[in-house]
């Protein structure tokens, strides 16, 4: 029995609520359970220098948690002048998993970045972030084609991440905090709505897992990303 009740392929509660910043071109609070993530899309109509006259778009993330958004309280990471490599090393995963599925070309000369502020932490932060991201993407190019600002959707598919792990022996399906801290195996997955694989991050955290196992959890993975894709185009109005 997992310490949540849930059996072994059922996911926490999604909910996706999209718009929730007035002032953002796109905004999505974003609820795996109690993992709460809001994430907003700022579009600038300028590029980094070593993007400029290139004719390609740019899409970036950044990512941090509030102070309390965990069981004690955390320092922020502004106030010690610089990010942990966790985080770095989660932001840069984001950007990754949203250029995978973004036609740069398409976008034009012109940079959107996804900032993914983690208001309350229950596991899979990361997964969150980047599931309520593409919600927030797609809300934000939808505004740029309003205005005829694009030619053709640069956003051609969806992208979403889940977590999964090996609890008790068991593979199982979206961690919260109680089975992340206590699993044998620990995956994320980063799946697009087209069966492709964006990316593949799995550690033994104890005995070594085999092949099977991981070919379990990515079958558990293409389940919980289904629900998400279905929440992501409700979510948008598709």
């Amino acid at each position: 029995m997992r310490p949540s009740g849930r059996e072994p392929d059922a996911m926490r509660t999604i909910e996706m609520i999209p718009g929730f910043s007035a002032h953002a071109e796109g905004s999505c609070l974003v609820k795996f359970g109690r993992t709460h993530v809001l994430v907003t899309a700022s579009v600038e109509e300028r590029l980094p220098p070593w993007l400029r006259g290139k004719g390609s778009g740019w899409v970036t993330a950044e990512y941090g948690m509030l102070p309390r958004a965990t069981h004690t309280r955390g320092n922020r990471e502004a106030a010690k002048g610089k990010q942990s490599g966790r985080t770095q090393e989660i932001q840069r995963l984001i950007g990754r998993s949203l250029r995978a599925v973004t036609d740069l070309k398409l976008l034009g000369e012109r940079q959107i970045t996804l900032d993914c502020d983690v208001i309350q932490a229950d596991g899979g932060t990361r997964t969150a972030a980047i599931s309520g991201a593409w919600v927030a993407l797609r809300l934000a190019i939808d505004g740029i084609m309003a205005k005829n600002g694009l030619g053709q959707d640069p956003l051609a598919m969806q992208v979403a991440a889940v977590s999964c792990g090996i609890h008790n022996e068991v593979p199982v399906l979206d961690l919260d905090y109680d089975e992340d801290s206590d699993a044998g195996t620990d995956a994320n997955f980063v799946l697009t709505s087209t069966g492709g694989i964006v990316e593949v991050q799995a550690t033994a955290e104890g005995a070594p897992f085999d092949e099977e196992s991981l070919l379990r959890m990515l079958r558990l993975a293409r389940i919980g990303c289904g629900q998400i894709f279905a929440a992501q185009l409700a979510a948008t109005g598709r």
